[in-house]
């Protein structure tokens, strides 16, 4: 994961009692910074730093794939949320165009598909079917357009209904929390965190 995570854990922090993630990542985690290369002789990975959904998303560059977080979806979904505790759509629009810098046939492999139209769902385009159909920012063609437009569409978006639940999770690095004294583990969240 990004090393920007424990940035991340330390805003969620506030609105959590107890030791709900851990002061910092566990062991075995890898973190990943900007621009490093996992040393894999097989296959080489490089991260993109990609902020704007969250504080520490990243993008998995990999041969002539990228794997893009939630920074973009499919062309007719757009682009992700940016309001999140930490997120910024003009961090955002920065990080988009970076990925939009890769070779134009990079492969680009999305987190969600919201299968617009309800058509059958998707989960990659490429870096040129993005600058020509990507609805976002077929609309909004430079950062002031983009974060108005991003700004405008997340003020109408209900918080997900299960993010402080996964959140617990995400922040564990993708482990369920520690049993606690009774040996049970346990989801927690505050009824009105958000």
């Amino acid at each position: 994961m990004g090393d920007r995570i424990v940035d991340v854990q330390k805003l969620w922090k506030a609105i959590y009692t107890g030791r709900i993630f851990p002061p910092t990542v566990r062991s075995g985690t890898a973190c990943l910074a900007e621009a490093e290369t996992c040393p894999d002789r097989h296959l080489p990975v490089k991260v993109l730093f990609s902020p704007g959904h969250t504080l520490a998303s990243i993008t998995y560059v990999i041969g002539d794939a990228a794997f893009v977080h939630d920074t973009l979806f499919v062309p007719d979904s757009g682009s992700a949320r940016a309001d999140f505790p930490g997120g910024s759509a003009a961090r955002l629009w920065r990080s988009i165009q970076d990925i939009l810098a890769l070779p134009d046939e990079t492969r680009l492999f999305v987190g969600h598909d919201y299968q617009a139209g309800g058509r059958e769902p998707l989960w990659e385009s490429t870096v040129a079917a993005q600058k020509t159909g990507n609805i976002h920012l077929v609309a909004a063609r430079t950062e002031a357009e983009f974060v108005a437009l991003r700004e405008t569409r997340d003020r109408t978006l209900p918080m997900p209904r299960l993010i402080l639940h996964a959140l617990q999770v995400n922040m564990n690095g993708g482990r369920l929390p520690d049993p606690e004294a009774n040996g049970r583990r346990y989801l927690k969240f505050p009824l009105d965190g958000l």
